[in-house]
């Protein structure tokens, strides 16, 4: 017995059917969120060649795993850069910032992320030197890294301020800036605990030859930033970081780092 066919309209009503039952991930489109991703190690590593790293590659994906609602994607930026790139839409968010670095004038939403970091002095341990020697900074050559702001310096990132009050040879390397003191050619540099932490561990014969402060110079206090306008709301984005706080996400990213991890305070 030959089929009746069906008619051309039940067949396609059919074949849609059969498409949106097959494939319900694709019934909506991810929101791309670019998040702007500025060289600023450990949060974020730019090498020389290919993508960046660090632990804001690692959070990015993290809150790509969590849901299929939004799609965050890094934006290459730099930190003089990243401000114009924000203000123009070039980025929806900035994280790991502080309104403080430069943020007063640009309008944005805060987001606290509930993570905290410190910036400490280091010096070449010697005989004749104990916590003491971090006290006062007058007189002491500082090995600094260009564009960022320092709290003893009332966070002006001017080079030429740096240089003229400071005494700072800047640079835009970690690395070379605690070398530098390991070696004599400077005497103290700051770098954050985070870094510091990254730093002993790819240089354990460092360890016993540098002092390292008990005088924070300023605590980070990490918030997200979200440009006015952007394709996520600040408590649409806290509600993500929750998820990943009560998941264990962000201790198993942050904590290796020495960087805390707590309840995000409220305002």
């Amino acid at each position: 017995m030959t089929p009746t066919p069906m008619p051309q309209a039940v067949s396609f009503l059919f074949m849609l059917a059969t498409l949106w039952l097959a494939s319900p991930v694709q019934a909506f489109e991810e929101i791309e969120v670019k998040v702007g991703a500025a060289h600023f190690p450990p949060y974020t590593v730019r090498p020389e060649k290919g993508a960046e790293t660090g632990l804001l590659p690692q959070l990015v994906e993290a809150l790509n795993n969590a849901q299929q609602h939004y799609r965050f994607v890094l934006v290459p930026t730099s930190i003089p850069r990243r401000f114009g790139d924000f203000r123009q839409g070039r980025t929806d968010m900035a994280i790991f910032e502080n309104p403080q670095w430069g943020w007063k004038h640009i309008d944005h939403v805060a987001v606290d992320m509930g993570l905290e970091d410190a910036e400490v002095f280091v010096t070449h341990l010697q005989p004749d030197r104990d916590q003491r020697y971090f006290a006062d900074l007058n007189g002491k050559r500082l090995a600094l890294y260009s564009g960022y702001h320092y709290a003893f310096a009332d966070f002006n990132p001017d080079p030429q301020y740096l240089a003229d009050h400071y005494n700072a040879t800047l640079t835009y390397s970690h690395d070379s800036n605690l070398l530098m003191v390991q070696r004599g050619r400077a005497d103290v540099a700051l770098v954050t605990r985070s870094y510091l932490s990254d730093f002993l561990a790819r240089n354990p014969k460092s360890v016993g030859q540098l002092l390292i402060s008990q005088r924070v110079d300023q605590v980070y206090h990490h918030y997200a930033l979200l440009r006015p306008g952007a394709p996520i709301s600040g408590p649409a984005f806290a509600g993500l970081l929750q998820q990943l706080r009560d998941k264990g996400e962000l201790l198993r990213i942050f904590q290796p780092y020495r960087i805390s991890v707590s309840t995000p305070q409220a305002h």
